[in-house]
């Protein structure tokens, strides 16, 4: 499932987020109008070809994150950015919700300088504005070697929609997309 751009997407870009665990994410992300695809897996790391059980018992290393690819055209980074500071909280170190570990730390893994300089300009914005009363600790990285998870976590929340997390953590944030940011981002 490795994210590869054939002549006629060369126009696409890519963008690498981590913010809890990637069902969340992806669930959210796939709704969002010029996002192309979503690729679950692990990037930060120091194993190589790291396995599910390897990230969630801390020792590769990896966050869980989204590997997105998207037109800019229709949607830009930035976009990207301000759903992602919406979706989880980047002040909470290495966990969101019932989810503790390095693996879900909060990490913004850039692609070029100007993902980069934007990434940095979105959280000092945030910081500014003082919508969160403790600081933002999101990571923000040179986007490393990305490993797309095992093929059962791919689209797992549209395929296992009445699981127990996915009832109880994934719809929440979905729903929280739908009511809140998708209509500003028509």
């Amino acid at each position: 499932m490795e994210q590869t751009l054939n002549k006629n997407d060369l126009h696409l870009e890519r963008a690498t987020l981590g913010g809890g665990c990637f069902w969340c994410l992806e669930a959210v992300y796939q709704q969002i109008s010029g996002v192309r695809s979503v690729v679950s897996g692990y990037a930060g790391g120091t194993r190589p070809n790291p396995t599910y059980e390897a990230v969630c018992a801390g020792v590769s290393g990896h966050a869980e994150i989204v590997d997105i690819l998207f037109d800019p055209q229709v949607v830009t980074f930035r976009d990207l950015l301000e759903i992602f500071f919406e979706i989880h909280d980047p002040t909470t170190l290495n966990y969101q919700g019932n989810d503790h570990g390095t693996q879900y730390r909060s990490v913004i893994f850039t692609h070029s300088d100007e993902q980069t300089q934007i990434a940095h300009e979105v959280v000092k914005e945030l910081e500014e504005s003082g919508i969160y009363s403790n600081p933002v600790v999101t990571q923000i990285d040179s986007a490393p070697t990305i490993y797309p998870a095992e093929e059962y976590h791919q689209n797992y929340f549209q395929r296992h929609p009445n699981q127990g997390y996915c009832m109880a953590v994934v719809a929440p944030k979905s729903a929280k997309f739908k009511s809140l940011i998708a209509p500003q981002c028509s």
